[in-house]
């Protein structure tokens, strides 16, 4: 008499179980994924510039032609340009990390 009653609440908690497992499984699923790799540099800027910082601010790598840095510093530079509502302390380091790519610099920093 106890056999199949027992039975019967095991089936049901077996199916309480996997309804659950498959809920999770869907919200798991259905969540949306996050980046691998961030887009954006986290951290303030260094005393000096280096070329590592530079080429992190405008969004290139450390060893490009000078095309790319400039076709960078102008898509940056569009996005953060004083005159349409950017910063000019952003607006000078993009520069100076522009002068930093292309070599012309004399490890003088930021006017800010």
């Amino acid at each position: 008499m106890a056999t199949p009653f027992i039975a019967g609440v095991a089936v049901a908690a077996t199916a309480l179980a996997g309804r659950y497992g498959i809920q999770a499984w869907q919200a798991f699923k259905a969540r949306p994924p996050r980046p691998k790799i961030k887009k954006f540099y986290d951290g303030g800027f260094q005393p000096t510039m280096t070329k590592r910082e530079a080429a992190l601010i405008l969004g290139i790598r450390q060893s490009v032609a000078a095309e790319k840095v400039k076709e960078a510093h102008r898509k940056v530079m569009v996005a953060n340009h004083p005159d349409a509502g950017g910063s000019h302390f952003l607006a000078s380091k993009i520069n100076e990390a522009k002068d930093v790519m292309l070599g012309k610099t004399k490890n003088s920093g930021s006017a800010f």
